[in-house]
């Protein structure tokens, strides 16, 4: 593959894989400074804000069948006319939220409909992640797959990156503007995002190990069906491995707003940059790491990331209590920019590499969509009971963050070292086994 191809086929994965993300988790910044109050109204904002997260979580739990609807599409007809679906689904979506009337103005239609839109948010979603994935891996060099698996990663935190930057700049108007139309802004401009996001797209063609299993008739009648006969160990280890990498992320990245402002008293504006910066820096390091992985392997660099973020939980929140503003950001920094990287860089590559192109849509799909409902749609809401359960201590939360460590650590276990591992249009009786 010549490099102007590779450049496209990256930058195309790149580019909806952020877009995606950056519908998706403006709703969740959102929804713990806006909706919890003009969707989800209540005399105990503590209800209100965890009826805000439960509306989060939902989505999580469609993700799934997101993912089972168009991974279907994808591993028959092919991925790049399923990426091109699952885009215009979530950010049509995504600007119908923008629009939505408040609470005030319609009633209980408005948390109906916001609900609404969040599940179909969660069902492009659910089908776009495993398209943009393969997009970039099954167009890498297999010296370089750990690479090009990473960068379709780099949308998460590049897309939660442009929520809070919309939103701390969103933040810098008065506060009724802010409450009144401020906050939807962001929804309403992501549709000039899904066109560029669409146009970049139009000019690729179908991945090479999709047409190969093609052209030699591999491709699977029932994705779905096959994947639970022959591959149904390979999606519990993937949903084990997603734990680690989705329910922290959640804590650090959403859940710390409403945390360190509500509880810990600091300013907005502070916890949204402190975010940002992290995500710049996480940015950053996702593709190094998944260099890394090219040289020395997925499972050792995810290893390595998971046994951080365990040592990590503690140290995290006793950094949060100091109450200073550098101390939200370094805590913030570590979580997002260091400890984190390693895992996420290599889970999709990792993934991958279990399951055979005839079901690799299909079957990476479920395993990180199940992994993400169980655990990162979750977590707000767990860590929210948490604290309020434990009269304000942040100790049970970081209990749960080693919890989830443990759980990945022993699904990784029995996963073979993916350094060499191709990516090839192979048998369901040579993946029937790890």
């Amino acid at each position: 593959m010549n490099k102007q191809l590779s450049r496209k086929v990256l930058i195309a994965s790149l580019t909806g894989s952020s877009i995606e993300w950056f519908d998706y988790f403006l709703y969740g910044t959102v929804a713990s400074l806006v909706f919890n109050e003009l969707f989800f109204p209540s005399f105990d904002p503590l209800i209100g804000l965890l009826l805000a997260y439960a509306s989060f979580s939902l989505t999580f739990f469609i993700r799934p069948l997101g993912g089972v609807i168009f991974a279907h599409i994808g591993d028959k007809i092919g991925r790049k006319k399923t990426l091109v679906l699952t885009l215009s689904l979530m950010g049509g979506a995504t600007v119908l939220i923008g629009l939505l009337p408040t609470y005030a103005q319609v009633g209980v239609w408005a948390p109906i409909l916001l609900i609404t839109l969040r599940l179909i948010q969660g069902l492009g979603l659910g089908g776009e992640w495993g398209g943009a994935l393969l997009l970039a891996v099954e167009y890498a060099p297999e010296e370089k797959k750990g690479f090009f698996g990473s960068i379709p990663q780099m949308g998460v935190p590049i897309g939660l990156l442009l929520g809070t930057f919309a939103l701390t700049l969103m933040s810098l108007l008065p506060e009724a503007a802010f409450m009144t139309w401020g906050w939807r802004v962001p929804f309403i401009l992501s549709s000039v995002l899904v066109f560029v996001g669409l146009w970049i797209r139009k000019g690729i063609d179908e991945t090479p190990a999709f047409k190969e299993a093609k052209k030699s008739g591999e491709l699977s009648k029932m994705p779905i069906a096959e994947t639970f006969k022959y591959h149904w160990r390979e999606v519990l280890i993937a949903v084990g491995a997603k734990v680690v990498e989705t329910a922290p992320f959640y804590i650090f990245a959403t859940f710390v707003v409403s945390y360190a402002t509500g509880t810990l008293g600091y300013n907005q504006i502070n916890v949204l940059n402190a975010v940002t910066i992290g995500t710049l820096i996480t940015a950053v390091m996702i593709p190094l790491m998944g260099k890394l992985s090219d040289r020395i392997g997925r499972k050792p660099v995810y290893i390595a990331g998971s046994i951080g973020m365990a040592l990590y939980a503690y140290p995290y929140f006793l950094l949060l209590s100091i109450g200073e503003t550098w101390a939200v950001i370094l805590a913030t920094v570590i979580a997002l920019g260091i400890v984190w990287p390693p895992i996420t860089a290599v889970l999709g590559t990792m993934f991958s590499e279990i399951f055979s192109t005839r079901v690799r849509y299909t079957g990476i799909s479920l395993g990180y969509q199940i992994g993400a409902a169980l655990a990162g749609g979750t977590a707000p809401l767990i860590a929210t009971w948490l604290l309020s359960k434990f009269n304000n201590s942040w100790s049970p939360i970081a209990i749960f963050i080693i919890a989830t460590a443990i759980i990945s650590l022993i699904a990784v276990k029995f996963t073979s070292d993916s350094k060499t591992t191709s990516v090839s249009t192979q048998s369901r009786e040579e993946r029937n086994t790890i």
